[in-house]
């Protein structure tokens, strides 16, 4: 089986023991030699001053190609680009555009009124400055807001034709979902990069509630297997299990590239990865 190229996403540290736990995350999976890792923001963009100090502090201390988030939540276009000059003079060149999700207690995205009002917008101006590396989301299943499937593909091939150079999808439950969607979107006339978003199950209930809140099909199989596992105590055994199959059936499939949602927990991330054959080249250097 041929080694696909990996990704981490990271969330940024809220607390002291937080800060200790994605470096610990970082040390873990940087001898896996990722592509680059992504720090996301918060919902309704409140992490936003903390997603640039983790940023900062990871592409100076790891030495790994750092993605930072940036989203049209709650900030006009000028405090925006701002952020993403920051994020460039300090040698940041990789960015994962997002409209982001509506802060708390609002149940819909309302642009700010001198912001962008999209993420199709947002691209196009990260593109013009010709400083960056843009990567969009993608939804293999509907997007909760979207009318249909087309809708979710239409707007992706809008945002790639603004100037995005990949796309990294929403987690999903079965190889065949990805495929179905990889397979449309060729049709549709998209020919950049869209890389499989993994999601490693470090807990079923957590799991399950996100993937109802983002609109991810969960098979009624996969319900049952974790609710028997759970009665088991072997939860942490079915996922890296059902994790590492998935990887396969899509390695199998021509996937070259994965992406690992790793909720700053590295040991399934890790594990999934050894299983692929994936192994450690080189111990992290230059540690804060």
């Amino acid at each position: 089986m041929t080694q696909p190229e990996i990704s981490f996403e990271f969330f940024p540290p809220q607390t002291l023991e937080a800060s200790f736990r994605l470096w610990d995350t970082v040390q873990t999976l940087a001898p896996l030699e990722p592509r680059f890792v992504s720090v996301t923001y918060g919902a309704g963009g409140t992490t936003r001053e903390l997603t640039r100090d983790a940023v900062a502090t990871l592409h100076k201390s790891s030495g790994l190609p750092v993605a930072a988030h940036l989203t049209c939540v709650d900030a006009t276009r000028e405090e925006t680009l701002k952020i993403a000059d920051s994020f460039a003079k300090a040698g940041v060149r990789d960015i994962v555009a997002l409209r982001g999700d509506p802060p708390k207690g609002q149940e819909k995205f309302v642009p700010h009124p001198e912001g962008f009002a999209n993420s199709v917008e947002l691209i196009k101006a990260l593109a013009d400055t010709g400083n960056f590396n843009i990567r969009v989301g993608a939804y293999p299943d509907i997007h909760p807001e979207a009318q249909c499937a087309r809708t979710d593909i239409d707007w992706l091939k809008a945002k790639l034709d603004a100037g995005a150079d990949e796309a990294l999808t929403q987690f999903f439950f079965e190889a065949e979902t990805f495929f179905r969607f990889r397979d449309a979107c060729a049709k549709a006339g998209i020919d950049k990069p869209i890389v499989p978003g993994i999601l490693p199950i470090e807990n079923w209930k957590g799991a399950r509630s996100f993937a109802k809140r983002c609109g991810t099909r969960i098979p009624a199989w996969v319900e049952q297997a974790f609710d028997k596992a759970i009665r088991d105590d072997r939860e942490d055994l079915l996922a890296t299990a059902l994790c590492t199959e998935l990887c396969s059936d899509l390695i199998e499939g021509g996937v070259d590239k994965l992406h690992f949602y790793t909720l700053n927990r590295p040991e399934l991330t890790r594990n999934v990865c050894f299983a692929l054959g994936i192994t450690p080249k080189a111990d992290l250097q230059n540690v804060a």
